[in-house]
């Protein structure tokens, strides 16, 4: 396969393109720092005032409210060049004269400013953090990302055009552009594409089990399979979706009882018509199953869930329970078997990493999952990669006739959920309706009554 990481500036080289076959990697080129499309993309989205770490996504949800108008500045602001590279211009950037700053904000990581006063003399005055965006604001949006794009295929369709390989493995932060990820297979003549689900500085950590795996000539044990024993082939790819700790029915009802509360106890297919049955009614879900995924999407694991045809939800989601701003959409979840139906390309999709437009004719069937300008970030689920989240969707669609939930990760402004105890606590707090916990729920009706 071809290979390509676009990152911010990792070990001082920002982008590399390589061959991966068998156990070796050969590099073909790259692109060294401070030159780099995560910069880039971290500088603007500071200028737009989103000041925290992993705020790029927030300006990629902004851009389809505006159009590209400034897009000739941002081809001054980064060239290409031959041989699939990039330069930027530094004199709209301080990070090559003065480093980048990096402190802790709040428990988050927090980048010092990266963008010169030359945004300002080109763009005019920062938004301020606390104001909302204006046209302006939107149309720098716009333009960053269409640009972006226009670079990321720049490098891509020369990648293709030097290996002769249709198969692409996409990994760096700025893999997690899912806008970018979508068009992939249109814009170049790349027809498979593996995007790491924990792209990422996390990430590397799965590249560092790989490498001690391909150099060890034993029997390995992983942490994720200890109660397989020993594992003498490589990990699948679709288990890296769901990597993290999973909690047994005596541990969870363990923490529902020391939480004094009530909760009712369903066998797996009882569990899974209720729950369905709840999401057709309109209700908020929390969804804790199996193992935490690895990576910054819920994917049905740690999720709250919701009925995509009600518009109005999406509203009840930001005001009850996930305080964030109106103009990012939220993802659905469908049957990998029904991709084809409401979606204009069928590529899976299982880390939720690519955004699809959704076919016209059924834009109006799901308005929660519906970007403005049409478009959807999937995730398709398969049997094999997630069972009891496909029963889930497949018992949903059996009532309503609509193969795909509503999917946004189960936190409020905090990291996602890991363990039956952040659940619960995020459920006290929230207003979720019901929280399905394994085999247990409880519901918010319930909250005033003890479990005997």
């Amino acid at each position: 396969a071809a290979l390509l990481s676009l990152d911010g500036f990792g070990d001082f080289v920002s982008t590399m393109w390589a061959i991966g076959a068998g156990k070796s990697i050969k590099v073909l080129g790259q692109v060294e720092y401070p030159h780099s499309l995560g910069i880039l993309y971290t500088a603007t989205t500071q200028f737009l005032g989103f000041p925290h770490y992993g705020d790029e996504g927030k300006v990629m949800g902004l851009a389809p409210y505006g159009k590209p108008r400034f897009i000739d500045e941002f081809r001054e602001i980064v060239r290409t060049d031959a041989g699939g590279k990039f330069r930027l211009n530094l004199d709209y950037f301080l990070h090559s004269t003065e480093g980048i700053e990096m402190s802790w904000d709040g428990g988050s990581p927090k980048v010092g400013r990266i963008f010169s006063n030359a945004y300002e003399e080109s763009f005019g005055p920062a938004r301020a953090v606390d104001s909302a965006p204006t046209e302006r604001d939107c149309d720098l949006a716009a333009s960053l990302q269409l640009r972006l794009e226009e670079v990321a295929f720049h490098t891509l369709n020369h990648l293709h055009a030097e290996t002769g390989l249709t198969n692409l493995g996409l990994a760096g932060g700025v893999a997690y552009n899912s806008v970018l990820n979508g068009k992939i297979l249109r814009q170049t003549p790349f027809q498979r594409v593996f995007i790491q689900p924990a792209a990422g500085d996390s990430g590397t950590a799965i590249g560092v089990c790989y490498q001690i795996w391909s150099e060890v000539a034993q029997a390995v044990s992983l942490r994720s399979d200890l109660k397989k024993g020993l594992q003498t082939e490589a990990p699948q790819i679709n288990n890296l979706c769901y990597t993290g700790p999973e909690f047994s029915d005596e541990e969870i009802k363990e923490e529902l009882q020391i939480s004094n509360l009530k909760f009712q106890v369903y066998s797996g297919s009882e569990l899974i018509e209720q729950a369905a049955r709840d999401i057709a009614d309109g209700l908020v879900v929390g969804w804790f199953q199996g193992r935490m995924e690895f990576g910054p999407r819920a994917l049905g694991n740690r999720s709250i869930l919701c009925d995509p045809r009600r518009a109005g939800v999406k509203d009840v989601l930001n005001e009850r329970i996930k305080k964030r701003e109106p103009f990012r959409p939220f993802a659905p979840s469908i049957l990998a078997e029904h991709v084809g139906e409401y979606f204009e390309q069928t590529h899976p999709s299982p880390a939720m990493l690519m955004v699809y437009e959704v076919k016209p004719d059924r834009r109006d069937k799901i308005p929660a999952v519906t970007h403005v300008d049409g478009t959807g970030r999937l995730q398709t689920v398969t049997c094999s990669s997630n069972p009891r989240f496909y029963d889930l969707i497949k018992g949903f669609y059996k009532l309503t006739g609509v193969p795909l939930l509503l999917n946004t990760s189960f936190n409020e402004n905090e990291p996602i959920v890991c363990t039956p105890r952040d659940a619960i606590d995020c459920f006290l707090k929230t207003k979720i309706d019901v929280l399905y916990l394994g085999n247990c729920a409880v519901r918010r009706e319930w909250l005033n009554s003890v479990q005997i």
